[in-house]
This record gives C-alpha cells, sequence and structure tokens, in this order.
C-alpha cells in the first residue's frame, strides 16, 4: 500500500502550504483573534484565488472534479496552520454531497465557492450518537415540513445554505438545502474562534426543490456522512503535526539543568509517543480517503478509525505536547493553545471517543 501523493496531489500540497503560511502566520491569526469575525475572509478570499476550493466542485460549477484524496490534502493544511477559513463547513458538509447528489439547480450554488464568494455548511450533528437522525420531513403540498434540532453547525448564520438531513415518511432519510433565515439559530459554546449554532427546525417548510436530488434514499445522507468524518479527521491529522512541530522545536531549545529538554529520555519517550499518535492517525486517514475515492466498502470503517484515533490517541497526545512545553504550553500568546482548542473541536464534532468504538463495533458486527 502506497500512501505518498501522487504529483498532482503534492503540487496541490505545496499551493495550500503556501498560501496558508502567508494568510494564516501568527500575526494575522492573533490579529484575526481580537477582530470578532467569523471568519478570516483575506485568507478565504485567497484560497479562493488559488483555486484551491475548487479542486472538489464539479466541473460544470467551474471546478476540477477532483475526490477526497484532494480535499483531505488541502484540508490537512488547513489544519497544519490553524487557518480560520469555513473550508470544512463549505467544502465537506455541502459542497461533496451537493456535487455528488444535486440537481442543476442545486449544482449552481456551488459556482460562487470557486472565488471564495459564498459558504456553504451541512448539519452533520444532533444531539445523541453521531450519525443519527431523528430530524422529520413531512410532505406539505409540493414541499415539504421540516422539525427537529441539529447542532454544533458551524458558519450557519453565514451560510447561503444548510444542509438539513431529515427522516422522511414512507421513504428514507434526505437532505434539504434550507436557508439559515427560516430555521431558528442559536449560538453554541466552541473551543476555536469557529462559530457554532443549535439549528432548530419549528415547522420549517420549503419547497420540492430544497431535497438533495429529489430523492429521500439515503444516498445523499451517506454522502455527507461519510465527507464530514473525512474531512474532520484530515483536519485533526494537520493539527497534530502542528503540535508536534512546536514541541520538537521547544524541547530542542528549551533548556533545564544546562540541557536542551529534548536529551532527557523521559522526553523523547513522550514525544515519540505523540509522533506515533500522529502516524497512526495519517495512516488511518489516508487510507480512509483513498478507500472512498474508490467506492470502496470498507471506507467507512476506515474512516471510523480514523475518527477514533483522532478522539483519543491524538487528544491524549495533545496534552502530552502541553505537558512538554510546561506552563507556556496554556499561555494564549504562544501558538500551541490554538492546536489544542482545535483537536478538541474535531474530537467534539465526530462524537467522542466512546461513540466511535460504538460506531466501529456495529461496522464490525454488520460483516460477521
Amino acid at each position: 500500500m502506497d500512501f505518498n501523493l501522487d504529483e498532482t496531489q503534492q503540487e496541490i500540497k505545496g499551493l495550500a502550504a503556501g498560501v496558508l503560511a502567508r494568510e494564516a502566520a501568527p500575526e494575522r491569526l492573533e490579529a484575526f483573534e481580537k477582530s470578532g469575525a467569523p471568519y478570516d475572509e483575506a485568507a478565504w478570499t485567497a484560497l479562493g484565488r488559488a483555486g484551491l476550493l475548487g479542486l472538489v466542485l464539479p466541473e460544470d460549477a467551474g471546478g476540477a472534479g477532483l475526490g477526497p484524496v484532494e480535499l483531505a490534502v488541502v484540508l490537512r493544511e488547513v489544519g497544519l496552520h490553524v487557518a480560520p477559513v469555513p473550508a470544512y463547513a463549505s467544502l465537506a458538509l455541502a459542497a461533496v454531497p451537493i456535487a455528488a447528489h444535486g440537481t442543476a439547480d442545486q449544482r449552481a450554488l456551488l459556482a460562487p465557492l470557486t472565488d471564495a464568494a459564498t459558504v456553504l455548511t451541512g448539519a452533520y450533528r444532533e444531539v445523541g450518537p453521531a450519525g443519527e437522525i431523528a430530524a422529520t420531513a413531512r410532505k406539505d403540498g409540493d414541499g415539504y415540513v421540516l422539525d427537529g434540532v441539529k447542532t454544533f453547525v458551524p458558519y450557519a448564520r453565514e451560510a447561503a445554505r444548510i444542509l438539513v438531513p431529515a427522516r422522511v415518511e414512507g421513504e428514507g432519510v434526505g437532505v434539504f438545502l434550507v436557508e439559515p433565515a427560516a430555521a431558528t439559530i442559536t449560538p453554541q459554546p466552541s473551543a476555536t474562534s469557529e462559530p457554532l449554532s443549535r439549528v432548530a427546525l419549528n415547522g420549517v417548510r420549503v419547497g420540492p426543490g430544497a431535497l438533495l436530488g429529489g430523492t429521500a434514499d439515503g444516498a445523499a445522507w451517506d454522502t455527507l456522512r461519510r465527507s464530514a468524518v473525512a474531512g474532520a479527521v484530515a483536519i485533526s491529522s494537520g493539527v497534530i503535526e502542528g503540535a508536534l512541530e512546536l514541541t520538537k522545536e521547544y524541547t530542542k531549545t528549551r533548556e533545564q539543568f544546562d540541557r536542551a529538554l529534548a536529551q532527557f529520555q523521559a522526553v523523547t519517550m513522550q514525544v515519540s509517543d505523540v509522533y506515533i499518535a500522529k502516524r497512526a492517525l495519517d495512516v488511518a486517514v489516508w487510507s480512509g480517503v483513498w478507500r472512498l475515492a474508490e467506492g470502496a466498502d470498507d471506507a467507512e470503517e476506515l474512516l471510523t478509525i480514523a475518527s477514533y484515533n483522532a478522539c483519543d490517541p491524538v487528544i491524549k497526545a495533545l496534552y502530552t505536547c502541553q505537558h512538554l512545553h510546561g506552563g507556556i504550553g496554556l499561555d494564549v500568546t504562544y501558538p500551541l493553545h490554538r492546536y489544542f482548542a482545535w483537536g478538541k473541536h474535531c474530537g467534539h464534532l465526530l462524537g467522542g471517543a466512546e461513540d466511535r468504538l460504538d460506531a466501529l463495533g456495529a461496522l464490525i458486527a454488520q460483516e460477521a
């Protein structure tokens, strides 16, 4: 199994790294955090101008028509630079399912995204286990009436549309494109600067053109769910790499008892533990998105393994990074706190370690 990126993917990685190294430099992040803005518009625009937002969009929307691996490359760089942009929400939670299942009119919503002229998002989570759908949609004339509550929806107020999965009586799970103004949106606490919201659907009526692809057979929901997990674990993979690089540099230069911290065996062993957690997640992420790109049956199992690693070993590794930094690891003037917050943020979106183990156990039981 070869986990090396091909030439095109390497070029995408280099381009994304270059753009974000400039647009998400530490001084830029500090200025953004003081601004109170929901996201860094300059960085978001720079990603659009570089063509990075259009990579996974269909060609008829002005995109390149690439797939899950290329999306993971971009989102991993977003995590590595902890860049405050709505890339995960717009691409993984919205653009991927719209591109795969949308009608011509629905796919037209993606065109402005290539230039960062819009924001889209998806309501992946509800109260309870990740992936469970309690929200309902009942037919009403030629449209539908939606009821239910979605949680941890990123950029709900800023989005042009929110993708809302709901159960349609007598059919299956459909995904509906809902305008934010039609729902009741309440801010929720977030570990990062990213705005999260509770989205209440109290009898929200939508027209027939709001149902993604015009069908409620569960296919669009499956795509959204898998893309949501793939995107979150890719970001987490970048986050732990960024935290590890900071920790390595700190332990090589910080001295105690006239010796660099990195020269102490106990420190070296703890840094090695962080590296192992990072590599375990990397392997699961790349194998998962590769199998997703291939349409393989085991893609969901691999992504679930990756999500468990993001929720447990990687979170523990981030604690280790903080511990090795001592007091400075908790100082908000030092960049490590951003990586810790982003890692916890991804863990919450994915549902937590126990939820991920339950999901993995259910998948294994299906195969037995």
